[in-house]
């Protein structure tokens, strides 16, 4: 290994303290560095931009991720920092070398009768209290596009600790929710019928329970106040949204395990199919940029050229 290397990684290791694996990682990514720099006949400390350009390309053509280039150009931006630091080099050659753009997939949302086979699906061996605590938090996934945290902060009314803590409540009268969003940002999202009926049959259920906990344990006053609280008398957190909804997918029957957010792109992008409405949805979902809710859009192409790949006599090759 190189001398200069070697100093680097004993400078990571034991002055910034970085995890064992961190430093492996830093290792072999200099070690590419030295045997590229080794066949271009050039010494580390000789390298220049249009060298690491070079590279960048190699690795790309060569079926690396944007990704993975990325994390290498890192290491090596770190490394030739230091050399600069410790005056073994005038210049760092990697800064201002990017990887290429990764391509962020698509999200991932169900289709119309998936979602609403999970919203509709009912589990009668389940504990009725439950069934109806899952079906109402459903709905409001589904029906409202909330995200998980918005979720589990929601309260049952409205309160000066709601308003103070940034948490959320919903007004049945008023068939809406109030939602404590990303960065502090309220936004008021419509309670649709199928949520309405589904919070009336989760309420008193929740009263019942609720009040047995406050009495057991008067100073659990959070889940007195929390739409959605736990067997164990705390506020539901996201992890057990996410497990309870996982299983009711599979129990309906879905062929692929559902998350919160899967029913949040559901939403946003069933209403967009139905509407054709960007700037609505992106109010709906709290978004600060509409190009964060341009994404639906290609969900919504997406589902258009599979409609007109299965129906359009044109769509398809026939046979020669």
């Amino acid at each position: 290994m190189d001398e200069r290397v070697a100093r680097y990684l004993d400078h990571v290791r034991f002055e910034k303290r970085l995890a064992e694996r961190t430093t492996t990682l830093y290792s072999l990514d200099l070690q590419k560095l030295a045997s590229l720099a080794e066949e271009a006949k050039v010494d580390l400390a000789q390298v220049q931009t249009q060298h690491v350009r070079r590279w960048v390309a190699q690795m790309h053509s060569g079926g690396r991720t944007g990704r993975g280039i990325a994390l290498i150009l890192s290491g090596w931006r770190g490394f030739y920092h230091w050399l600069a630091r410790e005056n073994l080099m005038a210049h760092n050659p990697v800064e201002g070398v990017r990887a290429p753009k990764v391509s962020k997939p698509l999200p991932k949302a169900l289709g119309v009768d998936e979602a609403v086979q999970l919203a509709e699906h009912t589990e009668e061996a389940d504990d009725p209290w439950l069934e109806a605590r899952d079906a109402a938090m459903v709905e409001l996934l589904y029906g409202c596009g909330l995200r998980v945290a918005e979720l589990t902060g929601l309260d049952v009314v409205a309160s000066s600790e709601a308003a103070h803590k940034g948490r959320g409540w919903i007004d049945l009268q008023g068939a809406e929710v109030m939602v404590q969003g990303k960065g502090g940002k309220r936004r008021t999202v419509p309670l649709g019928q199928a949520a309405i009926k589904a919070l009336e049959a989760w309420l008193p259920l929740r009263s019942q329970a609720v009040g047995m906990l406050t009495q057991s344990a008067p100073g659990l006053s959070d889940a007195a106040l929390a739409l959605f609280p736990g067997r164990h008398g705390t506020r539901l957190t996201a992890q057990s949204v996410w497990q309870r909804l996982k299983r009711r997918s599979l129990l309906a029957g879905l062929a692929t395990p559902v998350h919160p957010h899967m029913l949040r792109h559901s939403f946003a992008s069933h209403v967009l199919q139905s509407s054709s409405d960007l700037r609505a949805v992106q109010e709906l979902l709290g978004h600060a940029n509409i190009s964060t809710t341009q994404v639906y859009t290609r969900l919504d192409f997406q589902h258009l050229a599979k409609a007109y790949d299965a129906a359009h006599p044109r769509a398809k090759r026939g046979p020669k």
